[in-house]
């Protein structure tokens, strides 16, 4: 009895030891001594990151695990996982069983999905990268640009064994872009189309993600994907995931993306103006917008949030050469580091091709944020740019606390005069060169006036000018 005792306690303990942290009040949330930023078992925590692909977790393991090593290398620690299914790449698995007849049976699993989201739920919190999870994505359910995506899923009528056509008010086929709204998906909740046939299967699928989320504490939520739907659409599913995790004593942080490029626009404000609904507000469209206009912007929002202050994350980064967007790769670069200094609590760089994905450019640009960091911790700055004087448009961008810590950033060079005035002893610049990720030269500086600053050479450089030690 007393060995039977020893090995049952033994097995509980390895058990115990190997199980997921469960979510709890320490996990990721906005941070109480400055919610503009996120803070993790009761420290701040600054999200940087990079992926080449949208929903990693359908990655094969081995290039799973060889990107979150990657990122982490780099000074990573923050990725966007959609819960898409399109077969972009061929390797990807829909969610549902499929039958022998080659159609799918919404009410049974495809074991494969699941065990590749808890793979990558499980790999992210080893190696402490936070995962925000986008529920629904338009371009799963749309055949436009002659991709065919929804003729093939397991939702459309004609390939499930579940509903017809008539019973869940689906047509055969969606051509348009799904920034039209036309497809039915995206109407079935209670005040909007009502469509319990339908909507009976989307609660099961979130159901069934939650039960999988909710035992780590390292993921954030959001609704869709930029999205063009009715607000109804994300309220309801921001109240529906809310609810299922407080039955289990779980608290979430969740957001829906507007697809509106216009961050200072009417359609936000779904979110902005509702802080009981939503915990944080994600403003990656802002990164179709360049220069004066992107800093400027995301500076409106943030003072419009002021009196109810919130992470502002930008999990999408644009930017990359050969896009159909038009956008460089040093737009991207450019985006990544005003967000930066304005005061984002998440950045992190896009897939290609329409982002820099976590290549060798992305990988320097956080490894060169980090450095900052290291220096400036950037809850304790906020944008100054009032601070600069003989500057031209785009030439540079500054986050400050007054007299003894300013973050400064040039994209390409250039000379700008910054007031150091509130500065009552010696400072040190550490410049840092974002093409590289490597430190550059230090230079000391004198207090107490304005001073002609620039960059050692061309490119991206910041500086980190801290009083001297």
């Amino acid at each position: 009895m007393k060995l039977f005792l020893s090995l049952l306690c033994f097995f509980t303990v390895q058990l115990t030891a190997s199980a997921p942290t469960a979510a709890t009040e320490t996990g990721l949330q906005p941070w109480d001594r400055n919610p503009w930023y996120w803070s993790y078992r009761g420290e701040a925590v600054l999200l940087l990151g990079g992926s080449d692909d949208d929903n990693l977790f359908q990655w094969p393991e081995k290039d799973l695990t060889m990107q979150l090593d990657r990122l982490v290398a780099a000074g990573g620690n923050y990725i966007r996982n959609t819960m898409s299914d399109r077969r972009d790449k061929g390797f990807e698995v829909y969610p549902f069983r499929q039958d022998k007849d080659g159609r799918y049976d919404l009410n049974e699993w495809n074991d494969e999905y699941w065990q590749r989201f808890e793979r990558l739920l499980r790999e992210t919190a080893k190696r402490r990268i936070f995962v925000q999870i986008e529920i629904w994505d338009r371009f799963d359910f749309t055949d436009a640009g002659g991709r065919d995506r929804w003729r093939v899923h397991p939702y459309n009528p004609a390939n499930n064994v579940n509903y017809s056509y008539e019973a869940s008010g689906f047509a055969g086929h969606y051509p348009d872009h799904p920034g039209t709204n036309r497809q039915p998906f995206f109407f079935t909740t209670p005040k909007q189309r009502n469509n319990r046939e339908v909507l009976r299967y989307q609660q099961r699928f979130v159901e069934k993600m939650l039960e999988y989320t909710l035992r780590y504490d390292h993921v954030l939520y959001c609704i869709d994907n930029e999205t063009s739907g009715e607000e109804e659409w994300g309220r309801y599913w921001a109240q529906f995931v809310r609810d299922r995790a407080a039955k289990l004593g779980r608290k979430v942080y969740l957001t829906e993306m507007w697809d509106d490029w216009n961050i200072t626009a009417r359609t936000h404000k779904r979110t902005y103006d509702h802080p009981e609904l939503y915990d944080f507000v994600d403003v990656s469209q802002n990164n179709h917008s360049s220069g004066e206009k992107h800093w400027n912007n995301f500076l409106k929002v943030r003072r419009y949030l002021a009196n109810q202050p919130r992470p502002m994350n930008t999990t999408k980064t644009y930017g990359a050469g050969g896009n159909s967007y038009g956008h460089t790769d040093q737009d991207g670069i450019e985006r990544f580091w005003r967000h930066l200094l304005a005061g984002a609590a998440s950045i992190r760089f896009h897939r290609p091709d329409a982002g820099l994905g976590l290549s060798d450019k992305a990988v320097a640009a956080i490894r060169a944020a980090r450095k900052l960091e290291a220096k400036i911790p950037l809850w304790s700055v906020q944008a100054a740019n009032e601070l600069l004087s003989d500057r031209t448009a785009n030439e540079a961008y500054l986050a400050a606390a007054a007299g003894s810590a300013y973050a400064l950033y040039f994209p390409a060079g250039g000379e700008v005069r910054v007031d150091l005035t509130a500065a009552g002893g010696p400072l040190v610049a550490h410049w840092i060169n974002i093409d590289s990720g490597e430190w550059g030269a230090s230079r000391h500086i004198a207090g107490g006036e304005k001073i002609l600053l620039g960059p050692p050479a061309q490119g991206n450089w910041a500086a980190a000018i801290i009083t001297a030690e």
